[in-house]
């Protein structure tokens, strides 16, 4: 009869384990997601004000109909936010066109390692925009 018992709490201790390690996994896949889903939101909020910036007229601040103040600078992103640091993660211009801008989010959250952060790129249109999932 102890031979039994014994087994049974070895199976229920394995049992509990790979569930511990189930949620552990489970929780990180969600902090990921939550992650890329905030980036991307911050990402759509910054094209709509570079889409603002395109038709504002020269005088009022706005590029009159071209990206061109919109530089990959500081002083570019600078120009749709004050700070282009936040709570989900960190955005840049990384190619300015007159007619058409990159912007990237890396997320707080890393993925496999340190250099390995959520990031997601929008390309920007005076019309339109397109997200894509880098990471």
């Amino acid at each position: 009869m102890g031979q039994q018992q014994l087994l049974l709490i070895i199976l229920g201790v394995i049992i509990v384990g790979i569930a511990v390690a189930v949620g552990i996994t489970m929780f990180q896949d969600n902090a990921i997601n939550s992650n890329r889903d905030a980036v991307s939101n911050d990402l759509v909020n910054l094209a709509a004000r570079a889409q603002q910036f395109y038709r504002r007229p020269v005088g009022m601040g706005g590029g009159g109909n071209t990206f061109t103040g919109l530089t990959a600078d500081v002083t570019g992103i600078g120009r749709l936010t004050q700070n282009a640091v936040n709570d989900n993660g960190s955005y840049s211009i990384t190619a300015s066109a007159p007619q058409a801008i990159t912007l990237r989010g890396y997320g707080k959250y890393t993925i496999s390692g340190p250099l390995d952060s959520v990031q997601v790129t929008c390309a920007v249109t005076p019309t339109n925009y397109t997200l894509t999932v880098v990471r």
